[in-house]
């Protein structure tokens, strides 16, 4: 099948790897479960998903939530942290360590589907759990465009990361996405998905500031014809500091704040391990460029 490609008229705005979000608390650490909303456990109730793992919640002084912690984190903030320096990624708001947000879903439990008998949450692949697939040799990506999320699965090998050869896994309507929450506990960095009907899933991203400020919707994208001669002027600056070997024209959508994000592709090939890369900037409404203490939460 090769790289999955949007349809005609529909833009492409983001890939990055994801997968379902491991616990961090010691209670609940390498940890994460799959609930209704009375917090029974749904695994078995899932078309499709193949037996995973039974985890039970250690006790907050347990030496075996405190020996799983330290190897579970250890090996995350290495993997995570050479990948984003490597390819340019950011751990955003993640990178500092925050207090917890939801004791109930962060220490207690850690949910990461909740969904209610035919709710959306229920239709999400299992590949995105790290407990059900192999990560060493299949990956899954989380793709955005303006008018759909997609999940896709790929065959991966590090030695050569490049090759990649998408299988469509799931998708949903961004009319579909209710809100977008950024979840920081101990570095972090998840995203909540909070959909229409109430269902949600937490997700890991390599990129999540790439995957969140994408998933807002309604999403306020600009073709050409929307531009000022001024934000026109910023965009051919971008192109030029892009330097890309083969530019496109990069994606300019109005923010809350009132800033303009310009994103484009970098100029490095698609990553089975990590994603797409873009370069991204935002600009004020005069096509300048932020000045200190301009930047807002929205602008990473």
């Amino acid at each position: 099948m090769g790289i999955w490609q949007p349809d005609p008229g529909e833009t492409a705005l983001t890939r990055t790897y994801v997968e379902f979000a491991t616990g961090r608390a010691t209670p609940v650490s390498g940890m994460r479960w799959f609930r209704d909303t009375e917090r029974k456990d749904i695994q078995d109730e899932l078309p499709g998903w193949p037996e995973g793992p039974l985890y039970t919640a250690h006790s907050a002084g347990g030496a075996a939530g405190r020996n799983v912690a330290k190897v579970g984190l250890k090996t995350l903030y290495v993997a995570v942290w050479g990948a984003l320096t490597s390819q340019g990624g950011s751990v955003g708001p993640g990178s500092r360590a925050r207090p917890v947000e939801d004791r109930a879903d962060e220490v207690e439990d850690f949910p990461v589907v909740w969904a209610a008998p035919g709710t959306i949450a229920r239709t999400l692949p299992w590949q995105l759990d790290p407990g059900r697939r192999d990560g060493k040799r299949y990956r899954t990506h989380a793709v955005v465009t303006d008018r759909r999320l997609l999940v896709v699965g790929l065959p991966y090998d590090k030695k050569h990361d490049e090759l990649v050869d998408d299988e469509v896994l799931w998708e949903v309507e961004r009319s579909r996405i209710g809100r977008v929450e950024l979840r920081d506990f101990k570095y972090a960095s998840d995203v909540k998905v909070v959909f229409s009907d109430g269902s949600w899933c937490r997700l890991w991203a390599i990129n999540r500031d790439a995957l969140a400020r994408y998933l807002v919707y309604p999403l306020d994208l600009l073709g050409p014809e929307s531009l000022t001669p001024e934000l026109r002027n910023a965009v051919d600056r971008h192109i030029a500091r892009a330097e890309a070997p083969d530019p496109v024209r990069p994606v300019v959508s109005r923010r809350a704040c009132g800033h303009y994000l310009i994103d484009s592709p970098a100029p490095r090939p698609l990553s089975g391990f990590f994603g797409a890369s873009t370069f991204a900037e935002s600009v004020n409404s005069d096509g300048s460029e932020l000045q200190p203490g301009e930047l807002h939460p929205e602008d990473l």
